[in-house]
Order: structure tokens, then sequence, then C-alpha cells
């Protein structure tokens, strides 16, 4: 009742909506399937774009309009999207298998005794041109990854990224200049 009360009758229809989309996004065994899907409910998808397995939460808020994907992206399997806020991938994004990122952040109800301390936040995370997401690389909420820059694989990525710019680790640091 508490999610009813909080997320109101059309979230909770679009939640429901949503949820049966990605029933079908999900067995989708080809990427032009699941391209088409994307674009039949307000995806914006380039030309050359590669979608393998990817799944999404929070569908019910931004909805796939605040999903953008630019021309020639890659976006690898069980890759995990936080759709709460507009996630934009600008042309020749890549990303490897299991990138996840996140665009709130939300201890629960907000009755939850943290929420004082951690109030419910979103912001949209961007991926600038021809940059590289590694492996298991998670990216935070608000953040930039500047043009060419390159995210090792596991870093978890707190502040924007420049451009033309190798970071790594936990939380990310720069290790150099891409030259």
């Amino acid at each position: 009742m508490s999610a009813l009360q909080e997320l109101g009758i059309l979230k909770l229809l679009k939640f429901f909506v949503f949820t049966i989309w990605e029933c079908f996004f999900s067995f989708s065994l080809f990427p032009p399937i699941r391209t088409l899907l994307l674009v039949l409910f307000s995806t914006k998808v380039g030309q050359g774009t590669i979608i393998h397995k990817i799944k999404f939460f929070n569908l019910h808020h931004e909805g796939l309009k605040g999903f953008i994907l630019g021309k020639n992206c890659f976006l690898g399997d069980e890759t995990l999207i936080d759709l709460y806020n507009k996630v934009v991938l600008e042309d020749w994004v890549t990303f490897a298998p299991r990138v996840l990122v996140i665009t709130h952040t939300n201890v629960g109800y907000k009755d939850h005794p943290l929420q004082k301390f951690f109030p419910k936040m979103s912001k949209p995370v961007t991926f600038k041109r021809g940059c590289f997401i590694g492996a298991g690389a998670i990216i935070l909420p608000g953040l930039t990854i500047g043009k060419e820059s390159f995210v090792a694989a596991g870093a978890v990525v707190t502040t924007d990224v420049k451009d033309r710019m190798l970071v790594g680790g936990v939380p990310a640091k720069e290790i150099r200049k891409i030259k």
C-alpha cells in the first residue's frame, strides 16, 4: 500500500505496462528486434547501434523517452540502466558487459529513518562521443563521461571524467591522458 501512496495510480499503471514491455524486450533474441521495441516506446536510437541483452529499472519514472542513443553505439550483455532520470549516449559510445548506470538514490519510503540524512535525489547521466565503459563499471548519478575517454573495468565513477582521459579504480581516479 505504501508504493501506491508514494507513486500514485498513474505511475503504478506505467510500472505494470513497462513490466510487460520488459518481458518482450528480455525475450527478444536479436538486436534489431530490441532496437525496434525501444523505438516503438519513444527511445531515440541512432543508426548502426547494437543493443545486446540489457536491462532497465525505474522505467515508470523517466520512461524510455529518457534513454537516448547516438549512432554506432554498442551496449554489452547484462548492462543495467536506471531510467529514473535521463541517460544519453552520444555517437560511438561503447559499454562492455555488466555496466551499471545509476541516475538516482533513494533509501526507501518517505518515512524511512535514513531519508533525513540521505534524501531522494536524481540527476541525468551523459556519455560523450566515443567513450568506452569497461566491464562491470558503475557510473553514479549526475555524471558526464568525457569525449573519447576510457573507464577501466570494475571502476566506480563518482566524479565527471574529462575528455580523452583513462580512469580506473574504486573510486575511479585519473590514470593518464589519452594522447
